[in-house]
C-alpha cells in the first residue's frame, strides 16, 4: 500500500519505492516532448526539436526507467500496454525506439501480446522508420491526422497535407501494422458540417482499425488559449459534427466504446481503457503523469531539469496528490461512465448513498431526458448522454 506523506518527502524514489503492487498487470506512458513546431491547439508539454535534442534526452529517459526499476515491486511487473505520446514520438529514430523498448523489457516484464502504441505525425514517418518500429516491438500506430482539409490544416499550424496523411497511413499498413488508429478534431475554426462529414468519410474509407475524435478545447498552455482564436463554430454546429461522426462510424461497423473513441470489434485501445477504468499506470518522461495506489503524480516539465534530476538519482516528480476514498469513488464512477459498457449499478448506488437528498432526483432527471440507461445490473450513458457528459458529470461530484 501507499506509504505516508512523510515517507514520500524523504524518499528520492517517491512514489515508486513506496507503492505496493496490486494483482494486475501494469501500464506505462512515456512522454517524448519534442516537436518541430507546436500546433496552435496543443496544450501538452513540448520542447523544440533542436540539433541533438533527442540524443541528449534518451539517456535521461532510460535512466528514469532504471530508477523505477529499482523499486522492490518492479521485477514482478508485467506490462500489458505501453504508450509513447508527446510531443512527437515519431521523431525518434528506429534505433532509439529499440533502446527504449529493450530497456523496458529489462526493467519490467511484458505480457504476451502486450500493446505498444506510438503516436505519429504524418510528416515525420516513412515506411522504413515504421518497419523499424515494428521490429523493435511496436504493435500499434496512432496517427495524428486532425483534419483532411488542406485549407484548415495550415490554420492549425500542422506540417502535413491531406495527401501526406493518407501516405502515412498507407506506410503504416505497408510496414505490417494491423492496428492503426486515426485522430481527428471537430469544432475547429472554419470547419462546417459538410467539410467535417467529408473528412470523416474519407478517413473511414482508409479502413482504419480505430478512430479517435475530440472536440476542440482551448486549454491553458495552448497558443490559442493565450492569444485567442476566431472562427470557432457555434455550439450547435459542433454538436451536429459529433452526432454525424457517431452515425458514420456506426454505419462503418465501429463500436462507440468511449465518448471520444470508436473501434472495430477487437481493436479497442488497451492503454486508453486503463485510464477509463481508473487503473494504475506509470508515467515516465518530462511532464508525464502517473497514477499509483491512491497517488496521482506529475513529473517536472522542463527537459533539462528532468535530465538533471534523473542524473542525480532522484525520481523527477514535481507534483502529487493523494486521493481520498470519496475522490476515488467519484473518479472511478465518472471515468467509467465515459465507456460504452458503463459501470456496475452498485457503483452508482454507492455514490447516491452519500447524497440521498440530492442525487436520486438528479439521476431520475437524466433517465427522463434519455441520458442514462440501465440493464443487466449496469448503468451507462446513451449517445445523448455522451454528448452532455462533461457538463453533467459535475453533478455527481
Amino acid at each position: 500500500m501507499i506509504g505516508t506523506l512523510a515517507s514520500f518527502l524523504a524518499d528520492p524514489l517517491f512514489p515508486f519505492s513506496t507503492i505496493g503492487r496490486r494483482n494486475e498487470p501494469a501500464s506505462i506512458y512515456l512522454h517524448v516532448p519534442f516537436c518541430v513546431k507546436k500546433c496552435y491547439f496543443c496544450s501538452f508539454n513540448t520542447a523544440p526539436d533542436g540539433p541533438g535534442a533527442v540524443e541528449r534526452f534518451l539517456p535521461a529517459l532510460l535512466g528514469e526507467m532504471d530508477l523505477v526499476g529499482r523499486a522492490p515491486w518492479a521485477a514482478a511487473v508485467d506490462l500489458r500496454s505501453v504508450f509513447l505520446g508527446g510531443g512527437t514520438p515519431s521523431l525518434l529514430p528506429a534505433e532509439a525506439m529499440t533502446q527504449i523498448l529493450e530497456r523496458l523489457r529489462t526493467r519490467f516484464g511484458m505480457v504476451a501480446g502486450a500493446e505498444v502504441t506510438v503516436e505519429c505525425n504524418p510528416e515525420s514517418v516513412s515506411r522504413e522508420r515504421l518497419e523499424g518500429y515494428r521490429r523493435a516491438g511496436v504493435t500499434r500506430i496512432s496517427l495524428g491526422v486532425q483534419s483532411l482539409d488542406d485549407r484548415i490544416l495550415p490554420t492549425l499550424d500542422r506540417l502535413h497535407t491531406a495527401a501526406q496523411a493518407r501516405a502515412a497511413f498507407d506506410a503504416a499498413r505497408a510496414a505490417g501494422f494491423s492496428d492503426v488508429s486515426v485522430d481527428l478534431i471537430y469544432g475547429l475554426p472554419g470547419l462546417d458540417l459538410p467539410t467535417w462529414e467529408t473528412t470523416v468519410e474519407e478517413a473511414l474509407g482508409w479502413n482504419p482499425d480505430h478512430l479517435s475524435a475530440y472536440a476542440l478545447t482551448l486549454d491553458e498552455g495552448s497558443l490559442w488559449h493565450a492569444a485567442g482564436v476566431t472562427g470557432v463554430p457555434p455550439e450547435e454546429t459542433t454538436t451536429a459534427q459529433y452526432r454525424r461522426l457517431a452515425e458514420l462510424a456506426a454505419d462503418a461497423g465501429f463500436e462507440h466504446y468511449e465518448v471520444s473513441n470508436y473501434a472495430r470489434p477487437g481493436h479497442r485501445s488497451t492503454h486508453n481503457q486503463i485510464y477509463w477504468h481508473a487503473e494504475e499506470y506509470l508515467g515516465l518522461g518530462p511532464g508525464a503523469c502517473g497514477f499509483l495506489g491512491d497517488v496521482r503524480y506529475g513529473n517536472v516539465k522542463p527537459v533539462e531539469r528532468y535530465g538533471a534530476m534523473v542524473a542525480a538519482g532522484e525520481a523527477p516528480v514535481d507534483t502529487h496528490e493523494t486521493l481520498t476514498p470519496r475522490q476515488r469513488m467519484a473518479e472511478r464512477l465518472i471515468l467509467g461512465l465515459r465507456l460504452g459498457d458503463g459501470v456496475p449499478s452498485a457503483w452508482l448506488e454507492e455514490r447516491v448513498a452519500l447524497a440521498p437528498a440530492r442525487l436520486p432526483a438528479t439521476l431520475e432527471a437524466w433517465r427522463e431526458s434519455g441520458l442514462l440507461a440501465e440493464s443487466n445490473d449496469r448503468v451507462r450513458l446513451t449517445e445523448a448522454g455522451f454528448l452532455l457528459s462533461d457538463a453533467r458529470f459535475i453533478e455527481l461530484l
